[in-house]
């Protein structure tokens, strides 16, 4: 990703501006339905614009509690029935319910239908929905609900059946919104709106923003602009909401009901309201000091300190435009001596035209395959956007023998004009050779073919850990057909595990997802690591939905490419990291 730091123009906040005013009545009458995304019952990612190739999409309030619910969920699959080849697209939203609980109720009523899961209770209420089995019919087209009601009244009018057809043939809805009679939800508009208005910039707002996001949203970082005060923050509220709904902001794709990892950086459903209720209240400034304007908080050069040792990348004239071949470097381990290392960090000199930086050991006793492999699987550390400094766990490191060199891929990307890059990369050393080898197992497989016009297409690669080992962390990479992406554990006595699911892969943000409890597996266990691909024309970023994509490292090909990051249980010398089978 190519990341530019924002220059705030006076026209940019008065368009901002005039776009805040209207996000609280953005659901009003014969408005555009808000964009927004959410994960269903089986935690698969659904994006309403997304749908903009449907000719329709219904939309009905789903509630467990409610007793007339199977009847409705009954009905609604009749409907996507009569419906079916016409490309109306059917789904339910749930805002009161847990995810676990919609599973177990969907898995007995057999629907087809994905119920979206409103888990922050942000979406059902700016569509105001308040009643379940009230269902809505979207237009694609412009984005307004053409009908909201019930599918049905007691005398059998088929309401929800009248309103497809109208919306189908282009013609306006007759009854276009019509009282629903089910239970009340318990989240509501009025509920919402209300908080929003005991919101305090100065004790909640600015150190929710302050603690969450000024890390990448500061002068210097990888935000498109600095949250540094309350008119800034304002200007921008707008698309502050949007990003929150589509789950786009904070960067982080993991899904929260699988696993749990270190350093997440998604917003808990009380900071989520909270920023969002503000902002649809018109992010008031209300009284007290602007702690942003106020926020003098030092960034150090080096995470970790002053490294060890630091190594210069030669330096790279970047071309204003076209395309850049990867470049490798490999430079001497100089220090005479075998180094064991426990961190890097890596500074990229111009940061909007570094992709990535990979950093491993070249080793020239290994077979070419081998060498090859692990020279770029970025053992030794990874500038990525999402990553960033790494420590090994403790007790762990990675050997850099005397006769062994730093091994250096640099991926480039044009911004528009010319610019030289230095990037320097700090190692820092472990005063004595721990006692286990932090390990790297590269999965990927290079035969993959995606069909073109494909929206969903998987492919898979397995790694067969010979021996019991303790894995810390999984990464997922893929490039812009990405989208999805999961690590499965296959154990010998027959169990799965699904150890990471990321439901909505971002290629502009590839982290590394470490386990807060590190996973103890046998011998024998398989990893199994899937990609989904989107080569249809819904994927924005798809640079030719009509080419069948094979493997390659720029990003108009494509990759399945995972990295598994273990240890073995026992002290076993100083082993080489293994290369994934690719089975």
């Amino acid at each position: 990703m190519r990341s530019h730091q924002g220059t705030m123009h006076r026209s940019a906040l008065t368009a901002c501006a005039l776009m805040l005013a209207g996000v609280a009545h953005a659901v009003a009458p014969d408005a555009p339905v808000n964009d927004f995304a959410l994960l269903d019952q089986n935690g698969k990612f659904h994006h309403l614009y997304y749908l903009s190739d449907a000719k329709a999409v219904v939309l009905m309030a789903h509630d467990n509690e409610c007793a007339a619910t199977a009847g409705a969920v009954a009905d609604l699959e009749h409907t996507k029935e009569t419906f079916a080849d016409r490309g109306v697209e059917f789904l339910m939203i749930n805002v009161d319910d847990s995810r676990q609980s919609v599973a177990a109720q969907i898995k007995q009523t057999g629907t087809s239908i994905p119920v979206l899961v409103d888990e922050m209770q942000l979406v059902g209420p700016s569509l105001q929905l308040q009643r379940a089995g009230e269902v809505l019919v979207i237009d694609p087209k412009g984005w307004k609900v053409a009908y909201r009601g019930p599918l049905a009244r007691k005398s059998g009018n088929a309401l929800l059946t009248g309103a497809l057809d109208a919306v189908l043939a282009g013609k306006p809805v007759k009854s276009s919104k019509v009282a629903a009679k089910g239970c009340a939800l318990k989240v509501g508009t009025q509920q919402r709106n209300q908080a929003g208005k005991n919101i305090s910039y100065a004790q909640q707002i600015a150190p929710l923003l302050a603690d969450n996001c000024v890390t990448c949203h500061r002068t210097g970082g990888i935000g498109p602009f600095p949250m540094s005060s309350h008119a800034i923050v304002q200007g921008f509220s707008p698309m502050i909401r949007e990003v929150i709904l589509t789950r786009r902001m904070p960067p982080w794709h993991a899904d929260p009901h699988v696993g749990t990892f270190e350093g997440a950086r998604s917003l808990t459903k009380e900071q989520a309201q909270t920023l969002v209720h503000w902002i649809e209240a018109g992010s008031p400034r209300g009284d007290g000091p602007d702690p942003l304007a106020a926020l003098n908080k030092q960034w150090p050069e080096w995470v970790f300190g002053e490294p060890d040792l630091v190594v210069k990348v030669p330096a790279y004239d970047v071309p204003a435009t076209g395309t850049v071949d990867y470049q490798r470097y490999t430079i001497p381990n100089n220090t005479g001596r075998d180094i064991w290392i426990r961190a890097s960090d890596t500074l990229p000199g111009d940061r909007s035209v570094v992709h990535h930086v990979l950093v491993g050991v070249y080793d020239p006793k290994l077979p070419d395959r081998e060498r090859a492999v692990r020279a770029s699987s970025g053992e030794l550390g990874a500038y990525v956007p999402g990553n960033g400094p790494v420590m090994y766990p403790e007790g762990t490191g990675v050997l850099v023998p005397k006769d062994c060199s730093f091994a250096f891929q640099l991926h480039y990307t044009t911004s528009g004009k010319a610019s030289r890059d230095e990037t320097r990369v700090g190692f820092y050393f472990s005063k004595e050779p721990p006692q286990y080898e932090f390990k790297t197992a590269v999965m990927f497989k290079p035969t993959i073919k995606i069909p073109a016009n494909t929206k969903a297409y998987t492919d898979s690669t397995t790694y067969e850990f010979p021996r019991e080992v303790i894995v810390y962390s999984l990464t997922p990479h893929a490039h812009y057909r990405g989208s999805a992406s999961n690590f499965v554990a296959r154990y010998p006595d027959g169990r799965e595990e699904l150890l990471l699911s990321v439901p909505k892969y971002d290629f502009n943000w590839q982290t590394t997802y470490s386990l807060v409890t590190p996973l103890r597996i046998p011998a024998g266990t398989r990893i199994v690591h899937s990609t989904t691909y989107d080569n249809s024309a819904q994927n924005p970023a798809n640079p030719d939905p009509n080419r069948v994509v094979p493997w390659g490292e720029q990003s108009w090909d494509e990759m399945l490419y995972g990295v598994v990051h273990y240890r073995e249980v026992t002290p076993v010398g100083t082993q080489v990291s293994k290369v994934a089978d690719n089975k």
